[in-house]
């Protein structure tokens, strides 16, 4: 599962040639995908900082492509531009992560992992954050150049979902979902972000 067709998807569609004829000055800041790894049911977003309206633009690219303008954390914090043609493949990261967990005796499986690809101090990372077949969230940090784990943590995920606003979860065992379902889910993944956000903000 690679990238780039979801880039190709993007730029060839009618909203986002719209988009770009108003936002000229917008560049890419980062990919965010979820990819379930029992339900097949992935979501596929590439986001946009609009300098203009210091705002993100979020595509999402499954089915028809849509976009929406997000409110920035921090409004006065200008993210790095992202080149989405990375080393590392969507569908490598679990290899990449189950290699580590086995050198660090975690012996969960990953069940469901929410991927961030982004470009930090000129460096780009893929920070990840994942369900664990124990019920707990694996944290982890990946360089895309070297494809070295930097960083692994568990957590629990009750003290995880404590966290997010409103009342966003991430649930283990899902269904088959529908459109609205999806579009529901969405709306919680963006949650999550901001709030992904926020602990990156932290550690940096």
């Amino acid at each position: 599962m690679k990238i780039q067709p979801y880039v190709q998807k993007l730029e060839n569609s009618v909203k986002y040639k719209d988009f770009k004829k108003e936002y000229s000055d917008s560049f890419i800041v980062a990919g965010f995908f979820v990819l379930d790894y029992e339900t097949g049911v992935n979501i596929h977003q590439i986001d946009y900082y609009v300098p203009s309206k210091k705002k993100v633009a979020a595509f999402n690219l499954d089915g028809e492509v849509e976009v929406r303008l997000l409110d920035m954390m921090q409004k006065e914090k200008v993210p790095e531009k992202l080149d989405l043609k990375t080393k590392i493949d969507l569908d490598a990261l679990k290899g990449i992560l189950e290699d580590e967990m086995k050198n660090r005796n975690i012996t969960e499986n990953v069940k469901k992992c929410v991927a961030v690809i982004q470009t930090l101090n000129g460096k780009k990372l893929w920070v990840l954050n994942c369900v664990l077949s124990g019920m707990e969230i694996l944290k982890a940090h990946v360089d895309d150049d070297s494809r070295m784990v930097l960083k692994m943590e568990k957590a629990s995920m009750l003290d995880y979902i404590k966290k997010l606003p409103g009342k966003g979860q991430i649930q283990a065992n899902q269904p088959k979902l529908n459109k609205e379902e999806i579009a529901k889910q969405i709306e919680q993944l963006d949650k999550l972000k901001e709030q992904l956000q926020k602990e990156q903000e932290k550690t940096e």
